[in-house]
């Protein structure tokens, strides 16, 4: 069998689980977990509150040093109402394309590595590869912290990180951070012919929104991050809820704000100033009624991927592919909390990014293939390099 048909067999074994991000990914986990150990490779786990989801981490070659990550997360994105020609959990091969939910974004990368599994434990490494395969990352990265943190706790510190999102094999060396908060307004219910007699929670909501509007028109005022398009960060309403009939005050209304924030820019100092807005509109609904208010949360943090001057993963993914030029995504990855942790990290992984979360969903074996000499180039960097 060629390198190819092994990884498109890996492919179809890893798209067969249904890893959507409201599900467990245990099965896919444990599958991986018994693969490896067929090969004399011990997994650590680490879970969730709940245990019903899990990360793993193995470690080939020396124990005793950090080596090169494959950053990869398990879980994907809902095909609920979406229209799929074929079964988004069976692979199908037409055309020199291989249709699934994850082939793109981003199983293939996990399968590529796990394909070449065989070889690279025969292979002599001086330094060690690690895989590192996390859950939850389409809904705000939560699974990788874990692994982050038992990494940082219990292993050598690893010098660099190879994130797999779908690149179409190029070296990405920054993307956006994410932000994403939920907004409470409560205001009094009453008799819309009466409004003296109510607050209006969604009138005060709009307030709100018009200060996110505002905080957008200021972002595209600094200076521009032209790598980005667009080349400032950027604010998004997404969804709204409020009020329960046309002729009721509204008593609620809620909303989400997402930021996508460029890395030159301070999330910190947006978020202080958003909350700013939500307090003070606090403090106008409490003066009219001690029922009403504003509140907001946090429901998701991930950090930008920031460029690094003469950094290590930069440095290891240019030697290998021979590329010169670096490039910059809108979306968002792991890549900014391996940094925190002191790892220098890149993206750089097959599949195109255009096909991730769309119905019918599909790589081009061509990427597969380039994934694989990727790879293959790596790993023997680590067998002569200490």
């Amino acid at each position: 069998m060629t390198d190819t048909a092994r990884a498109i067999a890996m492919i179809r074994r890893l798209v067969a689980f249904d890893t959507t991000s409201a599900l467990s990914n245990l099965a896919l986990i444990e599958d991986v977990k018994a693969y490896l150990a067929g090969y004399g490779i011990d997994s650590r786990l680490t879970f969730d509150e709940a245990h019903g989801k899990a990360n793993l981490y193995a470690t080939i070659g020396p124990k005793d040093k950090g080596g090169i990550v494959l950053s990869g997360h398990t879980d994907v994105v809902p095909v609920e109402g979406q229209i799929w020609a074929t079964d988004p959990f069976e692979v199908v091969q037409k055309d020199g394309l291989l249709y699934g939910r994850g082939t793109s974004d981003m199983k293939s990368f996990i399968a590529i590595a796990l394909m070449l599994v065989p070889e690279l434990v025969k292979m002599n490494l001086k330094t060690p590869i690690h895989f590192a395969f996390s859950f939850d990352e389409e809904v705000g990265c939560f699974g990788v912290k874990h692994l982050i943190r038992d990494i940082v706790e219990n292993f050598p510190l690893p010098r660099a990180v190879i994130i797999g999102e779908p690149t179409e094999m190029k070296l990405v060396t920054a993307h956006k951070g994410v932000q994403a908060y939920r907004v409470e307004v409560t205001g009094v219910a009453g008799h819309s012919s009466l409004p003296q007699n109510g607050v209006n929670a969604v009138f005060a909501a709009t307030d709100l929104i018009q200060s996110v509007k505002a905080m957008q028109e200021a972002a595209k005022q600094r200076p521009s991050a032209e790598a980005f398009e667009p080349p400032y960060s950027s604010f998004n309403i997404g969804r709204i809820e409020g009020g329960t009939a046309g002729n009721i005050i509204p008593q609620n209304c809620n909303f989400s704000v997402e930021m996508r924030i460029v890395p030159e820019d301070d999330g910190a100092a947006m978020e202080a100033e958003l909350r700013a807005a939500v307090a003070a509109l606090d403090a106008e609904l409490k003066a009219q009624s001690p029922k009403a208010g504003a509140t907001m949360r946090l429901f998701a943090a991930v950090p930008p991927l920031k460029p690094e001057s003469d950094g290590v993963a930069e440095a290891l993914v240019r030697h290998l592919t021979g590329v010169n030029q670096t490039g910059v995504v809108a979306f968002a990855t792991e890549g900014g909390l391996f940094q925190e942790a002191g790892i220098s990290t890149v993206m750089c992984g097959p599949g195109s990014i255009v096909q991730a979360h769309q119905p019918d969903e599909f790589i081009a074996v061509s990427q597969v293939e380039e994934g694989i000499a990727f790879m293959r180039k790596l790993f023997a960097w680590a067998e002569q390099t200490a």
